[in-house]
């Protein structure tokens, strides 16, 4: 049993200080004989892919985050290394997701085992036909979770989660995705926005949802644009490690340089195989377990 003298667990912020994250090192299953059939761009050099891992969790842990793994093999998961998709970390505990890429899924129930261990109890589960995927989810507010509706996360899904999450006092905003490149492409509400401060988010804004480009303007929300060509580089994916401290892609240039003409500190990491090639940056592979949590 948890107590609250113990409890190292607990998130409804995608930017208050981040403490303790968990990760996924790249293994076997993630040098794919066919990069076709998981939408990668070519196939992952697997040492190349550990390096730049590596890199990533001392870019963390040099900013002071606590770095676990997820290391029970999952033989045929390439994108398990993606640990921010099968759940939904609250402040209770974990919501157990339920992939909408056929290919993932099952990757949740080993991710509750290894919370478990952490001592992260599960407060609920989607089933039966929902789909939904933790890069289509982000905590606007404590109290508000939006949610993109689209190929991967589908109207049932976001049924079952208004059903968990609405007795603990949490909103759950849909916005419906753009058809873009079709059901096989990777098009998650993350791969447009992240949040970088309480009011502040970088936004590819041509396939940004209406409503929810006019909820950021009504809370008076800084939106630093990613530019075209920057969006294909996955620019928009930036994993906040503090308000205004944020870890990106080494190649996104001119986004990099508009998060720091707002105040940004942005620390980089190399993802040549471990992102660009698989359609992940640094939020997908990251599962934040422990941030600075307050109501507000």
């Amino acid at each position: 049993m948890v107590t609250s003298s113990d409890k190292r667990f607990g998130s409804q912020s995608m930017v208050a200080p981040l403490r303790r994250v968990l990760v996924r090192r790249p293994d076997t299953a993630f040098q794919v004989e066919d990069p076709l059939q998981w939408n990668y761009t070519s196939r992952p050099d697997l040492d190349s892919a550990i390096r730049e891992h590596d890199g990533l969790a001392a870019v963390l842990e040099e900013a002071g985050v606590e770095v676990v793994y997820h290391a029970e093999p999952l033989p045929g998961k390439a994108d398990a290394i993606f640990v921010f998709d099968p759940v939904l970390m609250t402040g209770e505990g974990a919501v157990l997701l339920r992939m909408g890429k056929p290919l993932r899924q099952g990757e949740e129930r080993s991710l509750e085992g290894r919370l478990g261990e952490l001592g992260i109890p599960t407060i609920g589960a989607l089933n039966g036909e929902a789909t939904a995927e933790g890069g289509d989810m982000f905590w606007l507010d404590p109290q508000t979770l939006a949610v993109g509706r689209g190929f991967r996360t589908n109207g049932e899904g976001i049924r079952q989660l208004r059903e968990i999450l609405g007795p603990r006092g949490v909103t759950v905003e849909a916005f419906d995705l753009p058809y873009f490149e079709g059901p096989k492409a990777c098009l998650h509400l993350l791969s447009l926005l992240s949040l970088v401060d309480e009011k502040a988010a970088v936004v590819y804004p041509r396939l940004l949802p209406v409503r929810l480009w006019e909820m950021f303007r009504s809370r008076g929300f800084e939106l630093i644009e990613v530019p075209d060509e920057e969006f294909l580089t996955m620019g928009p994916n930036v994993l906040a490690v503090a308000p205004r401290h944020c870890i990106a892609l080494r190649n996104n240039e001119v986004t990099i340089k508009r998060l720091e003409q707002a105040g940004c500190r942005v620390e980089t990491y190399r993802g040549d195989e471990l992102s660009l090639k698989a359609e992940g940056g640094a939020t997908c592979l990251t599962l934040p377990l422990e941030r600075e949590f307050r109501c507000l």
